[in-house]
């Protein structure tokens, strides 16, 4: 790989944009995985930003099932990848389960369309047949390897000592096909020539065909390899611009070979290589063993560990599809200013691809929660209240009237909306303990009596409100001389058996004058026998 320079890649977009404007051409990503086990997130974040972009110009984003690795394919992973778009709201325009005019979407019902255009290859001398077997590619590289070679690949330097249709004669080749002899296509790059690769995000990247491998473009089943299969696909759907993970930089120069190969120059897609996303300490690529390792799934959904364990996934630990698509820009973009919550229109609006980074951002858990909990605040109440209704614990005694009463209340203090049954669990039911230290602290002779001449004073309110019950407490703090941690801490610990939380108006606002009095009782008499004990 050579030396990389760095276009004004605004000005390429634009560039490229007014050629196609001009031309009446329609942008078109396209997001295409494959179906060998769960969906990983860095692949959405490279859906969402496929997505981001083409909506950003009117254009479509097409989902493509590249499963031509028929050995690694993965029963129902095709099914995870679909449901993990619609859940984040990054629905393809056609592809595999959306329809469209470009299909089929899926590689492996693609075989006839590839084998025509290996044909082509063929015809035009770009490509050999090659019946290497596993033991003389290895003897290959073994020889290398002892000659110190830096280059141990089949390419053009090596080709010449290897059994291929450019080493033997015609009728060799057709007596090796004839007996059934196993065999691949490659193909035939030329020698110590330079690739350019032009990259919005990467520049101006050049590659030696010296240091590239004769690739195999079609595999012994009758099936193509990716580097084959994308570029054929790409260019029959239409694609305008291919926005792909940065381990996919190093096979693009044989791409836009092949591109030259084919004549389809003047159609080659415009490339777009995202950053890496990295682990949390920024040592490596991000992935399951680091994601166990610091505590948090790497898959967008539910999904089965290596015991056979179902373990949730972002989804069903309560991350909103809206939160966690914001979280996700910002691995490996950002917007040129102070401003970090963006809802979904307004990240279609600011999205650009100038402002992708080059270099690997680490992945942040810890940002992802916050930006969860910024969403969720922002949620109007019956929203909200909906969400966290679906989490309502079976022996929680408690209606949706209730609950929207306490919504806003209790959002401030969440980050996923099932934090309300952990964090209200005394809002319905008696405190099952209190904290001694705390007893032990402010339950005294006086305090005693102040809390509950407090308690007379509150059950004195015709209008039992927060404002009333604040305006009340205050007063009595103020005409006793009492400082409010001598009375809002304990009565706080007496309603609900915590420290902290909402505020403690609300609180009784919510309990009543005939609950609060009751706790108020109960937690006297309790308080009076731990001190006892003690």
């Amino acid at each position: 790989m050579g030396k990389r320079s760095r276009p004004n890649a605004e000005l390429i977009v634009f560039s490229l944009l007014n050629y196609k404007k001009i031309h009446q051409v329609k942008v078109r990503t396209r997001y295409a995985p494959s179906p060998t086990g769960y969906q990983h997130i860095g692949g959405i974040r490279t859906a969402l930003f496929a997505y981001l972009f083409a909506k950003k110009h009117n254009g479509d984003l097409i989902l493509r099932i590249e499963d031509t690795d028929q050995k690694r394919y993965q029963a129902g992973a095709e099914e995870y990848i679909i449901e993990s778009l619609k859940w984040l709201n990054v629905n393809p325009d056609e592809g595999v389960g959306f329809g469209g005019d470009h299909g089929p979407y899926r590689q492996s019902d693609r075989k006839a369309i590839y084998q025509e255009h290996v044909q082509k290859l063929i015809d035009g001398g770009h490509t050999y047949y090659a019946f290497d077997t596993p033991e003389e590619l290895n003897a290959m590289r073994d020889r290398l390897s002892k000659a110190k070679s830096s280059v141990q690949q089949y390419n053009a330097v090596t080709r010449g000592d290897m059994r291929n249709s450019l080493t033997m004669s015609a009728d060799e080749v057709k007596a090796e096909m004839d007996k059934g002899t196993p065999y691949v296509i490659r193909i035939k790059l030329p020698e110590n020539e330079n690739i350019v690769v032009t990259d919005l995000i990467r520049g101006n990247v050049t590659f030696n065909t010296n240091q590239m491998d004769d690739k195999v473009m079609m595999k012994g089943d009758g099936l193509p390899t990716y580097h084959l299969a994308n570029v054929v696909d790409d260019r029959t759907m239409a694609v305008t611009h291919v926005i792909r993970g940065d381990e996919w930089l190093s096979s693009t120069p044989l791409h836009v070979f092949l591109y030259r190969c084919f004549g389809w120059e003047d159609q080659m897609p415009t490339f777009a290589h995202l950053p890496l996303m990295l682990s949390p300490d920024g040592n490596g690529k991000l992935s399951k063993r680091k994601g166990d390792k610091f505590g948090f799934p790497i898959f967008p959904l539910a999904y089965e560990d290596d015991r056979g364990e179902t373990q949730p996934g972002y989804r069903e630990l309560g991350y909103l599809p809206d939160a966690f698509t914001n979280f996700l820009m910002f691995q490996g973009w950002n917007p040129g200013t102070e401003q970090e919550i963006f809802s979904r229109e307004e990240l279609v609006n600011v999205f650009s691809l100038d402002r992708v980074t080059k270099a690997g951002t680490k992945f942040d858990i810890k940002k992802a929660q916050w930006f969860n909990a910024e969403h969720l605040r922002a949620l109007d109440n019956e929203t909200l209240t909906n969400l966290i209704w679906e989490g309502k614990p079976e022996d929680v005694n408690c209606d949706k009237e209730q609950l929207s009463s306490l919504v806003e209340m209790m959002k401030e203090r969440m980050t996923f909306p099932n934090d309300f049954w952990e964090q209200a669990d005394y809002l319905f039911a008696l405190p099952k303990e209190y904290d001694a230290k705390t007893v032990r602290k402010k339950w005294n002779d006086d305090n005693k009596g102040h809390l509950m001449t407090l308690k007379s004073e509150l059950s004195g309110l015709e209008d039992y409100n927060s404002a009333n019950i604040e305006t009340t407490i205050k007063s009595f703090i103020e005409d006793n001389g009492l400082s409010f941690g001598d009375i809002l801490l304990p009565l706080r610990l007496m309603l609900t058996g915590v420290k902290g939380g909402p505020s403690v108006f609300d609180i009784a606002e919510f309990f009543g004058k005939e609950e609060v009095n009751k706790r108020f009782d109960i937690a006297a008499k309790t308080f009076d026998e731990m001190n006892a004990v003690v």
